[in-house]
């Protein structure tokens, strides 16, 4: 007995500090190195870094418009996203399902991809409005090219974000609540307003914070509507300098970083601050509350919401792939001008392009493949464990990802600027330093539905294993993996679609030869090859969307809430 208790404590062990040197390799070390380059630059204490920083007018220029693209696109993004959300969860609209992966593909869609295919659908360029001879004369301005066109994208980008967690909130609301009010006289609009939204404070208030995150680290949609405008934000503004200045300017960089870094936690803290006020918590638990029923309106209502379908995911993608057929800029489409050319180009004729399309593959598929493996240990302690560490373990796996992404980015750099300790190894200005920060960033996506799995799981089975006698490695290897194994490889594929076409970090982390498909699509665009850039984009979304359907095919043998997109 006594060998078997040493061994399942040496097994308990070794599984502690396999978790607690992963937090250290890809959450706090490079926060830590991030923080000492602006506080201890060559190594000795020194506030020149951030009153350098804080003197510099461009600065504080980009940081304004860092909040004020920040604040629009949160707001428009609200607005949207509850409006569906009330919609599609409490009233009867038909064919929901068809509607909800629909309005969730732009989430799912890279950024810069959005912003590419809203760019084709105006301006002069646009083939769309050649067709119908209602193009602007070349050389007009595309009205994107704005502060008020990034609002706007940034909105579309993330409404789907705060519909997908305000209805999950939804899904929770009792029903007796709302009949109770009903029967009492109370009409739709004012059970709406006194009951249902107060009780969906909490998500709403942590929708805000989310979205107000992703839009302050949002590269793709400034880089492509702000560089043109001179509207620089501060992931565009670190970019810039980091393009002209090399190593030199990593310690300004890293203030930038940090200084984005500190307006998105700002979001976060005044979210609980917002949420801590009054008590939201649901004592009782019943069926969700009943659909209200549409009647003669519900015709209207579906209409008007597929044509909101229609404008923020049909028209945009037409425009990118009707630009994707043109031969040059301002031709004219029509079956004698169409061409497959630029298709054939950036496959097999562009080394670029195709090297990015592979880096791309590989970097994904590394990632999924080592989120999946990583993610069954670490749910298990996390939904499982009842250590007193656990929030701690959790809050710093959620760090890389909750940061913008230039923050990590930055971090990896100076992480990773000179040779690894004792190795020798070097991974900067290499492939590897992408993969490096795709693992961090993204391993939390595949860690959530584990832990989802993890509480829809009986855990009669594992627990009946350990008091025969197996060990917590023959437990996890036998009865746990096969069983969590669904969940945790649909987080994988969802880090896989996200990676694939990622922007915000390889744009400041790739090298000639470590190219990926967002920053071929980028580079294409600033050169001016528009239709190069809707081809690859075109490619990019078609797998996107075949890698949603084919996951949904599964979605039956998944836990509830794995696929955001899905029942």
């Amino acid at each position: 007995m006594t060998a078997i208790r040493k061994e399942r404590q040496g097994q308990d062990m070794a599984l502690t500090a396999g978790i607690v040197a992963l937090i250290v390799i890809f959450s706090l070390l490079p926060m830590a190195r991030l923080l000492q380059e602006v506080i201890l630059p060559g190594g000795q204490f020194s506030l020149d870094v951030i009153r350098n920083g804080l003197i510099d007018d461009t600065t504080w220029r980009a940081t304004w418009n860092t909040l004020v693209v920040g604040l629009g696109g949160t707001i428009f993004a609200l607005v949207l996203g509850v409006a569906v959300a009330i919609l599609v969860s409490l009233s009867d609209v038909r064919q929901r399902q068809a509607f909800v992966l629909c309005f969730v593909t732009p989430l799912m869609i890279a950024p810069q991809v959005t912003a590419l295919a809203w760019l084709q659908l105006f301006g002069p360029s646009s083939p769309l409005l050649n067709m119908l001879g209602m193009a602007p004369p070349l050389g007009t301005r595309n009205p994107l090219y704005s502060p008020e066109g990034i609002v706007f994208l940034l909105g579309i980008q993330y409404a789907p974000l705060v519909f997908l967690i305000v209805r999950a909130g939804m899904r929770k609301l009792p029903r007796e609540l709302v009949e109770a009010a009903q029967s009492s006289g109370a009409g739709w609009v004012r059970v709406l307003g006194t009951i249902i939204l107060p009780l969906m404070t909490p998500s709403i208030v942590g929708a805000a914070a989310l979205t107000f995150v992703s839009c302050v680290g949002n590269f793709g949609i400034p880089a492509f509507l702000g560089i043109p405008a001179n509207y620089l934000v501060l992931p565009t503004l670190i970019y810039q300098r980091l393009a002209g200045g090399g190593p030199d300017v990593l310690s300004e960089v890293a203030f930038l970083s940090v200084l984005i870094g500190v307006i998105a936690m700002v979001g976060i803290v005044m979210q609980d601050r917002i949420a801590s006020r009054r008590d939201f918590r649901i004592t009782s638990t019943s069926l969700p509350a009943a659909p209200y029923q549409l009647g003669v309106w519900r015709v209207p209502v579906e209409f008007g919401m597929w044509v909101l379908i229609a404008f923020i995911l049909v028209l945009p993608l037409v425009g990118l792939i009707l630009t994707s057929l043109v031969r040059g800029y301002g031709v004219t489409l029509s079956a004698e001008t169409a061409t497959l050319e630029n298709y054939y180009f950036v496959v097999f004729q562009h080394a670029a392009a195709s090297r990015a399309f592979l880096n791309s593959l590989y970097l994904s598929a590394g990632a999924s493949i080592f989120a999946v493996f990583v993610a069954i240990p670490l749910g298990y302690v996390i939904a499982w464990g009842n250590k007193r560490w656990i929030k701690a373990l959790n809050l710093a796996i959620e760090l890389p990802y909750a940061l913008p992404g230039v923050v990590l980015a930055i971090a990896s750099l100076l992480l990773f600027l000179k040779p690894m300790p004792i190795t020798g190894i070097q991974i900067y200005n290499t492939v590897w330093i992408i993969l490096y920060a795709y693992l961090a960033r993204f391993l939390i996506l595949a860690v959530r539905p584990t832990i989802t799995g993890y509480f829809q799981l009986d855990r009669a089975l594992e627990e009946a294993a350990q008091v025969a006698g197996a060990g917590l490695f023959t437990r996890m290897r036998t009865i746990i993996f096969p069983l969590i194994a669904p969940a945790a490889i649909a987080g994988g594929l969802l880090i896989f679609m996200t990676a694939l076409c990622e922007l915000t970090v390889s744009a400041l982390l790739w090298s000639s030869g470590s190219e990926t498909i967002g920053v071929v699509i980028f580079s294409f665009e600033q050169g001016g090859d528009s239709k190069y850039a809707a081809a690859v984009s075109a490619i990019m979304v078609a797998t996107t969307f075949l890698l949603m359907l084919l996951a949904s095919l599964f979605a039956n043998k998944l836990p509830d809430g794995v696929l955001p997109w899905r029942d």
